[in-house]
């Protein structure tokens, strides 16, 4: 996961307000329902003692929410009496809460978006298509594929006058179409970097759009028989399934690299304090987190990114902070993980996946001398 969308999040001071609200509406009393939870976690904040600015901004933003019913949750983070960055959501927070804390709380968020895969999905017909192209940013795009309708589109029934010429037509047009639709999938995936791709429509035109389709767009698609349009619930249900088998390679992928390389000793290493050390300098070019909303694990933390630790005598010695921070180890992680251009893998649990819960894979195996880094 690329976390360079978080670099702006952590410009401002803190304390940084983090809010993760349910904002689903299943009861007759639903508003009020959600209001009501709001007023908790609002509760919760003013316990931390949350600067009045903020706790306004936050409550600005989700009051929104709630009078337009865009979505079924929210995350806000916020500081300095401003919302730095909120994200709705297509579904409630597995963990409604809201903390207040040097950091904003943001591995729950980046286990719940999961990796932003571009994929794309395509309904075809006797007449074209419709596709939809999602890139990795979350940029949409729409193309209709309008086909040759010059000839026959439906077959003619047994018996009709000169039936085999107009069949042999109808079965050109649908294969000219299906070529167009084709060449409009692969120009789609092209555009947004298509990773996973689901076809669904008419079985005859689905297969014959198969056929011509790039090797390339192929290797990453899936079909479907649900004969019906782009906005199907059901054609929605296997783009999920799919884009979580594809989160899922991704992580066995990395986690299988991870294996191979501390077994080798060199480019990877284990465990808070070693991790930790390695984000300091520099080192890590993916990061490996199980997200545990329970972790009591803490690091120590200086103004800049870089400077983590695990304890705070490390932060004086090294960087000569004389008033360092204790916050949650993972918000410090991935601070640190954000500055320093790494990627994040955020682990299933262990019952689903690599039992890590802390590591990474490194770019380079030699500690640099800390005199040379530059203190942004």
């Amino acid at each position: 996961m690329d976390l360079a969308f978080l670099k702006t999040l952590y410009e401002r001071p803190g304390p940084y307000a983090s809010v993760y609200a349910d904002l689903t509406r299943t009861t007759e009393d639903a508003v009020k329902a959600v209001e009501l939870r709001w007023r908790a976690l609002r509760a919760d904040l003013e316990d931390q003692n949350t600067p009045e600015d903020t706790l306004r901004a936050v409550e600005r933003a989700i009051d929104e929410e709630i009078v337009l019913r865009r979505s079924e949750g929210i995350v806000v983070f916020a500081a300095d009496g401003e919302v730095l960055y909120d994200e709705r959501l297509p579904s409630p927070p597995q963990n409604p809460h809201a903390t207040l804390g040097p950091l904003p709380d943001v591995l729950p968020y980046l286990a719940e978006r999961g990796e932003k895969i571009p994929h794309l999905m395509a309904v075809v017909d006797r007449r074209g298509g419709a596709i939809d192209c999602v890139t990795a940013g979350g940029e949409r795009s729409h193309v209709d594929v309008q086909g040759d309708e010059d000839y026959p589109i439906r077959k003619t029934k047994a018996g009709d006058w000169n039936q085999s010429r107009f069949q042999r037509a109808a079965e050109n047009t649908w294969k000219i179409n299906a070529k167009k639709v084709a060449h409009e999938i692969d120009r789609a995936a092209d555009r947004c970097g298509a990773e996973a791709v689901v076809i669904a429509g008419d079985t005859r035109v689905r297969n014959a759009v198969l056929e011509e389709i790039s090797e390339r767009v192929l290797e990453h698609t899936v079909e479907t028989d649900k004969n019906t349009d782009i906005g199907d619930p059901d054609i929605d249900a296997e783009l999920r399934r799919l884009l979580r088998l594809k989160t899922y390679e991704r992580v066995m992928t990395v986690a299988e690299r991870f294996d191979r390389e501390l077994a080798n000793g060199d480019r990877a290493v284990s465990g808070l304090t070693e991790t930790t050390t390695a984000l300091r300098h520099g080192q890590v070019e993916t990061l490996l987190l199980t997200a545990d909303p329970d972790s009591d694990a803490r690091l120590w933390i200086g103004p800049d990114p870089f400077q983590v630790a695990a304890t705070a005598a490390e932060l004086r010695e090294e960087f000569g902070i004389t008033d360092p921070e204790q916050e949650r180890a993972d918000a410090a992680l991935v601070r640190a993980a954000a500055a320093t251009d790494s990627e994040l893998v955020v682990l299933p649990p262990d019952e689903e996946g690599p039992n890590i819960s802390v590591g990474a894979v490194l770019r380079f195996t030699t500690t640099p001398d800390p005199n040379n880094f530059i203190r942004t």
